[in-house]
């Protein structure tokens, strides 16, 4: 769960940068599991312009609409770790920044969508994408409030295993083939 407890006099005593969001009206489930409307990410290593562009450029490589920023922000604070830890971490993504920034023509983050995905598109396969792919495959999808936006139900051992919980319900998917959820027994 995202540490949402932001005081006031947290704020006023946070050395490091920190981005803020406010959830969409729209997150529905998300907007009930978080403990506020406000969410926030203290960054240690890099600097605000630096996370706001490596939140849009994961949503570019893992566009969900309807996904709040705030489930995007965990891939920010894990590269963010990353970068505090490892000074050529932190130098691949500014580096990785400054060139979304040139490929835009001076602030990618002030560029139209199309735009800005045309540029991330061209960095596809280089070490600073692959350092965004790579750290945003397990940050946001191993992540309980996008399994709970997804309609993922978690790992069915903890319930019992697949047949006591229904292993055909394949609900979270998009029209599945009704042979892809057979009876769970046979009644011939």
């Amino acid at each position: 769960m995202l540490d949402l407890d932001l005081t006031r006099r947290n704020f006023l005593k946070t050395s490091g940068t920190v981005l803020i969001g406010t959830l969409a009206s729209s997150s529905g489930v998300l907007s009930m599991l978080a403990p506020s409307q406000t969410w926030a990410l203290e960054l240690t290593k890099l600097d605000k312009p630096i996370g706001q562009s490596l939140l849009q450029a994961t949503r570019h490589i893992f566009p969900h609409a309807t996904l709040d920023d705030a489930v995007y922000a965990f891939v920010v604070k894990d590269l963010d770790v990353a970068a505090a830890g490892d000074d050529a971490v932190a130098k691949l993504l500014t580096d990785g920044v400054a060139t979304l920034n040139a490929g835009a023509g001076g602030d990618w983050l002030a560029a139209d969508n199309d735009k800005q995905f045309v540029v991330i598109e061209k960095m596809a396969g280089n070490e600073f994408f692959e350092k965004i792919r790579g750290t945003a495959v397990v940050s946001l999808y191993n992540n309980e409030l996008a399994w709970a936006h997804f309609g993922y139900e978690g790992d069915a051992w903890k319930h019992g295993g697949y047949l006591t919980r229904g292993f055909n319900d394949l609900k979270w998917l998009p029209d599945p083939p009704a042979d892809a959820s057979p009876p769970a027994f046979s009644t011939s």
